[in-house]
């Protein structure tokens, strides 16, 4: 997965307005009347590439949320943190739980100014426990676990269950019993 480096101090124009509107759109969903048309009409301008039925809860706070494309019946709790630079995808029926933060860029050692950025992927059905981190570059599989309070620092397989800081296997998720 290639690195992306954005200059912070060498903004167009341009990216700086949309920075702006950003900015602003989201204090706008967290000072209205969450299930009202306008909340909807605001949640949907911040992020256009939200499937149906998914929600997100405020107090919200996403840096380029753009960037951001969340899958349908998703559930986001209250209290997330979006840095999403170097996006952030969130696959269907996936249920994140108060005040996780999904970070996709850092600042770079030496050059402050300039934030690097890599990719976080949350698949399918995943469950991410309330206060939990997840780092740059990080793929999460699908119908995986991460504990609460983690933080997640390298790839998640899919039907596992990992907790703790970092992040470590807790145990393998078996199949679902018949019914």
């Amino acid at each position: 997965m290639e690195e992306i480096r954005i200059d912070v101090s060498r903004q167009t124009p341009e990216e700086l307005a949309l920075a702006s509107q950003h900015a602003q759109l989201i204090f706008r969903l967290n000072h209205t009347l969450p299930g009202t048309e306008e909340y909807a009409e605001i949640l949907h301008r911040i992020f256009p590439d939200m499937g149906e039925g998914s929600r997100v809860e405020t107090p919200l706070t996403a840096i380029r949320p753009h960037e951001v494309k969340i899958g349908r019946n998703v559930v986001v709790m209250p209290g997330c943190l979006m840095m999403s630079a170097g996006g952030i995808t969130i696959g269907d029926d996936t249920m994140i739980a108060a005040n996780v933060q999904l970070i996709s860029n850092n600042h770079d050692l030496y050059e402050r100014q300039v934030i690097t950025c890599r990719p976080v992927t949350i698949g399918r059905n995943v469950w991410i426990g309330a206060g939990a981190t997840v780092l740059p570059g990080v793929t999460i599989g699908d119908n995986a676990v991460v504990g609460a309070a983690s933080v997640v620092t390298k790839d998640v397989a899919a039907d596992t269950i990992v907790a703790g800081n970092p992040a470590r296997l807790i145990k393998t998720i078996p199949p679902r019993p018949e019914k």
